[in-house]
C-alpha cells in the first residue's frame, strides 16, 4: 500500500503484523521467550545442577588448594589448624576444668580429638556457606550457572579437608592404642550423613548470607556457642548425670544436637572396642536420627536456597 506525500514523494506504510496487539507475555509464550535468570522448575534444577558435576568437584579442589597457598607450610595448616586447637582444648578442659569426667583416661584424647574434627567439619561447611554468593558475586553475575554450585562446592571442600585430617586421626587412634576395628566402616556412613546436613545448613546459611553479608560476622560466635553445646571436650552423658536440677527437655536437646550425634557415631566407630559403650555414651535411635537430620535439611536446604535462584547476584 502507498500514497503520495505533500512533496510529491510516494510512502510505503507497512503492512499490519500479526503480532499486532499482543501482550508482552503473549509474545514471549509465542516465540518460546523467557525471562533471563528466571528460576527453573525443581527438577530442571537439579538436572542442571548434576550437568555441573565436574565444575562443583574442580571447584572445590581449587579453593582446597589455594586455601593456603600463601603460607609456607601450605597444606599442612589443613592438619595443623584442628590439632592446634585440640591441644588447647585439651589443656584447658581435659587438665583445667576436668571435662574428661566419665571418659576413660586412655581414650580421652582419642575423644577429644575425633570431636574436634568432625565439629570442624560443620562449622567451616556452615563459615564457608555464608559467604558463598555474597563472597563470588563477580562470579555470579559474570556466568549462568546452577547457584546452588557454590555452596555445595564449598561443603565438599570442607569435606575433602576432613579426609586430609583422618589420616591423622587415625595415627592418633593407633598412637594411644586403639587398634583397626570392623566398626571403622561405620565412619563411611556417618560421614555421609553428616555431609549431606552440613551441605543443606551451606545452602541455607548462603541464602541469607547473600542478603545479610554481616551475618558473617555473627556467625563465629554462634557456631562457638553450638560447639560448647556439643559436647566436643565432654561426654553429655556423664556431664547431665546425677544432676537433678537440669531440666528434661534441655536433656533432649543436648541429646539430639545433630553436632553430638555425628561426633558420637564417629567416636562409637573408631572406639566401640575400647571403652567407649554404645549404651553410656549413644542416645536410643541415633542412627535414625543421624539420617533424619541429613535427609530434612539437606532436602529443606536445597528447596530454601533453589526458591531464592533468581535474586543471587542482583541488587
Amino acid at each position: 500500500m502507498s500514497e503520495t506525500t505533500h512533496d510529491g514523494g510516494v510512502a510505503v506504510s507497512a503492512s499490519p503484523s500479526p503480532d499486532d496487539g499482543l501482550s508482552p507475555a503473549e509474545l514471549a509464550a509465542k516465540y518460546g521467550l523467557s525471562v533471563s535468570g528466571a528460576r527453573p522448575g525443581l527438577s530442571e534444577y537439579v538436572r542442571q545442577l548434576w550437568g555441573r558435576r565436574h565444575f562443583i568437584v574442580a571447584f572445590s579442589q581449587a579453593k582446597l588448594t589455594a586455601q593456603y597457598s600463601q603460607a609456607k607450610l601450605g597444606q599442612v595448616w589443613q592438619v595443623a589448624t584442628p590439632l592446634l586447637n585440640a591441644a588447647v582444648y585439651f589443656f584447658i578442659f581435659g587438665l583445667l576444668l576436668g571435662a574428661k569426667r566419665g571418659i576413660p583416661e586412655d581414650i580421652y584424647v582419642p575423644f577429644l580429638v575425633t570431636g574436634v574434627f568432625v565439629f570442624t567439619f560443620t562449622q567451616s561447611s556452615v563459615m564457608a556457606g555464608v559467604r558463598a554468593i555474597s563472597g563470588n558475586l563477580g562470579l555470579v553475575r559474570a556466568l549462568h550457572f546452577p547457584r546452588a554450585s557454590l555452596p555445595i562446592s564449598f561443603a565438599l571442600q570442607q569435606l575433602q579437608q576432613l579426609l586430609f585430617s583422618m589420616i591423622v586421626l587415625v595415627l592418633i587412634m593407633l598412637g594411644f592404642g586403639v587398634m583397626p576395628a570392623l566398626s571403622w566402616i561405620l565412619v563411611l556412613p556417618a560421614l555421609v550423613l553428616q555431609f549431606g546436613f552440613n551441605m543443606g545448613l551451606a545452602l541455607i546459611f548462603a541464602r541469607m548470607g547473600s542478603k545479610t553479608p554481616d551475618l558473617a560476622q555473627l556467625m563465629p560466635f554462634i557456631m562457638r556457642t553450638w560447639m560448647y553445646a556439643s559436647g566436643v571436650m565432654f561426654s553429655i552423658p556423664a556431664m547431665l548425670a546425677g544432676k537433678e536440677n537440669v531440666p528434661s527437655w534441655l536433656d533432649d536437646v543436648l541429646q539430639w544436637n545433630p553436632a553430638a550425634i555425628y561426633m558420637d557415631l564417629i567416636r562409637f566407630a573408631f572406639m566401640s572396642g575400647d571403652g567407649y559403650d554404645a549404651k553410656t555414651y549413644l542416645p536410643p535411635h541415633v542412627w535414625a536420627f543421624a539420617a533424619g537430620w541429613a535427609v530434612v535439611i539437606g532436602v529443606a536446604g536445597f528447596i530454601y536456597f533453589w526458591k531464592a535462584e533468581e535474586r543471587y547476584g542482583r541488587g
